[in-house]
């Protein structure tokens, strides 16, 4: 167990308290976290604001959505108040920031708590000096512009979805407009850009993230948090997960995020507003998976970042964390020092890297 440092623990409070500030803020949709502020979403009408006892029934029918008539080729426009959108602001304001806030700090704090306690999960027999090829050039290339980008994406995402109850009561509404700006501005710039970066990585993955015998036994034996570390191809299950989920969490973030680039192509209001849940549930499950990601990756298993930023492993750490595509790298490569891992369940399994 490694040492508790206070100092971490403060920081993690931090962020957390930011985190459910925040939540809060959205499911209230105050600042100040009253509860008043949705009074709107009861399906309360002003009353007598025109001095007669039939007003309530008039804004009734407005809020219904009675249709009147304009000149201008928007038909859409004649609807004086789309009732619809009120439903849109209670669902955004309400479950999904509320949720989703949760969500992400749970998230957080356990893979902060997993690290402050459980430490690095080192190599047991330390590095051997050698080491085997794992990603080529290729791939590190398009998972680093893509993690970029996410990264970016993501940020920007946050600061639009909770800037309003986070950022504006700290600094002000001026500053919080420019942030609001450039974040919408960068978010409608790189969203295309990230999408075709997410379509490349999807194809130049997939073929070692398809079910192989052996992946279910991996997770049952306890993978990466047995000491033993059970055996696995190139990708063990968990990564798989991890890869599944970016698939069709990218594909639903991808497709919500063309109808709110291009809205234009859409003749439903209510198509924006499902296409604006689903892309920010979307996001808001993918961030916090991503930190699983990110924590085991750079910091949480010693030697795992070494294969996307200089394409190879080391040897020991490949027999440990991924004996099966080990032993077939090692049999396929003479110049390498030859090791064995458990047999594999198996004789069908990806090619190695290149």
């Amino acid at each position: 167990m490694r040492k508790f440092r206070l100092g971490g623990l403060i920081g993690f409070l931090a962020v957390l308290a930011v985190v459910a500030y925040a939540s809060l803020a959205g499911i209230t949709g105050s600042a100040s976290l009253d509860i008043s502020a949705q009074a709107q979403e009861a399906g309360n009408v002003p009353g007598k604001s025109m001095g007669n006892s039939s007003d309530s029934e008039f804004w009734r029918k407005v809020r219904r959505g009675t249709q009147g008539k304009v000149s201008i080729p928007d038909v859409k426009s004649a609807v004086l108040i789309n009732s619809e959108g009120s439903a849109w602001r209670a669902a955004r304001n309400g479950p999904v920031s509320f949720w989703g806030g949760v969500i992400v700090a749970g998230s957080l704090a356990f893979f902060f708590l997993f690290g402050l306690f459980h430490g690095r999960i080192m190599i047991k027999g330390g590095r051997s000096g050698e080491v085997i090829p794992r990603f080529s050039q290729a791939e590190r290339w398009v998972h680093w512009f893509v993690a970029g980008s996410f990264m970016l994406l993501a940020l920007t995402g946050l600061a639009l979805l909770f800037g309003r109850y986070v950022l504006k009561p700290v600094f002000g509404p001026e500053v919080f407009a420019i942030v609001a700006n450039a974040s919408l501005q960068s978010h409608n710039l790189f969203g295309p850009i990230f999408i075709v970066g997410l379509v490349i990585m999807i194809v130049l993955y997939m073929r070692d993230n398809l079910w192989q015998k052996g992946d279910l036994d991996w997770a049952l034996k306890g993978g990466f948090l047995n000491d033993s570390h059970p055996p696995s191809w190139k990708y063990n299950l968990g990564e798989k997960v991890w890869y599944w989920s970016i698939f069709f969490g990218g594909l639903a973030l991808s497709g919500s995020g063309l109808m709110l680039e291009f809205p234009w192509l859409f003749e439903q209001l209510t198509q924006l507003q499902l296409a604006h849940i689903v892309h920010a549930v979307a996001a808001l499950v993918l961030i916090a998976f991503s930190f699983g990601h990110i924590y085991l990756g750079v910091w949480g298993v010693e030697g795992a970042l070494d294969g996307m930023t200089q394409g190879y492993v080391d040897v020991n750490w490949a027999k440990e964390h991924h004996g099966w595509w080990a032993e077939e790298v090692l049999e396929s490569n003479t110049s390498v020092v030859e090791g064995a891992s458990d047999a594999p369940p198996n004789t069908k399994s990806p090619a190695p890297a290149e």
